[in-house]
């Protein structure tokens, strides 16, 4: 059913999708109140400093670029490559590939800030000898992952499920072939999968160093994808280097970098990043040893 339903709606074009989105967007904030709570519990606790006022209108503008990333992604599937080429943009793409022809694999790190399902796209502007690949949490509905993972892989990236990252990037290294893999490395991991704490949006944060640990072991490169959305619709993502080679690094200091970075970007637009997902449920004092 949501195949099905995906289908129908990814042949629907945006600037009808966007019409839709408007209505989601009231729905979702002015009649179900999604997650509501949630959200403005996060824009509170984040930017101390702002007014009533003002969160109230990052959280008002949140809603609609979730109603427009819904849409955006569902269209994914059924977008042409001439349209989404003139709407997902990118530079510095050759920092990526000087990386790869020093031999290095690449980690590109996204937060769930703008619409990263679109970087997926990326495929389109690479040299052919480059094998890329996205890693994800396989969903429990199985008709819903299987909709993802047929707009994900649309432009030819592979779909990895986490558990098989070791082996899927041994296989390639075996093979002599370079990888560019994208980790969405800003989730809420589990006691036993923190490895860190860190001072994020004014709280102290647990994170996944797993994207360095796993680039440690292969003196592979770190990237970051620096997402804006110069209007509605359009999407550029810009590369900034983290680390060439990162067993020379200390550790965790790239991962600090990161997220360094997508803090920066948070804070200038904030209303772009996933406030409705509980990114600190799980605080440091509750951890038992």
């Amino acid at each position: 059913m949501i195949s099905f339903l995906f289908k129908i709606l990814g042949h629907l074009p945006l600037r009808l999708g966007y019409i839709l989105a408007d209505i989601l967007a009231f729905l979702a904030r002015d009649v179900v109140r999604y997650r509501r709570k949630v959200i403005m519990q996060n824009l509170r606790s984040s930017f101390p400093d702002k007014s009533a006022k003002e969160l109230n209108s990052i959280c008002r503008r949140f809603y609609s670029f979730l109603a427009d990333y819904f849409i955006e992604t569902i269209r994914l599937g059924a977008i042409s490559e001439s349209e989404i080429r003139r709407r997902m943009t990118f530079e510095n793409t050759e920092l990526i590939e000087h990386l790869t022809e020093q031999g290095h694999i690449v980690a590109l790190l996204l937060g769930h800030y703008g619409n990263w399902e679109w970087i997926s796209t990326l495929t389109l502007h690479l040299n052919a000898d480059i094998v890329p690949s996205q890693i994800y949490h396989p969903l429990e509905n199985a008709d819903a992952d299987r909709a993802f993972a047929r707009i994900r892989s649309r432009f030819g990236a592979e779909n990895v499920a986490m558990r098989d990252t070791l082996r899927y990037l041994t296989s390639h290294l075996q093979k002599g072939e370079t990888t560019v893999t994208g980790f969405i490395a800003d989730q809420s991991p589990l006691y036993s999968s923190t490895h860190m704490w860190l001072d994020f949006l004014n709280h102290d944060t647990g994170v996944y160093t797993g994207p360095e640990k796993i680039m440690r072991r292969y003196h592979g490169a770190m990237v970051y994808a620096h997402i804006t959305r110069p209007r509605r619709g359009y999407y550029h993502c810009r590369f900034e280097l983290i680390c060439e080679d990162t067993a020379n690094q200390p550790e965790f200091e790239p991962t600090r970098y990161y997220f360094r970075l997508l803090e920066q970007q948070i804070r200038e637009v904030p209303h772009l990043w996933l406030w409705s997902h509980r990114r600190w449920k799980r605080p440091r004092q509750n951890r038992t040893v």
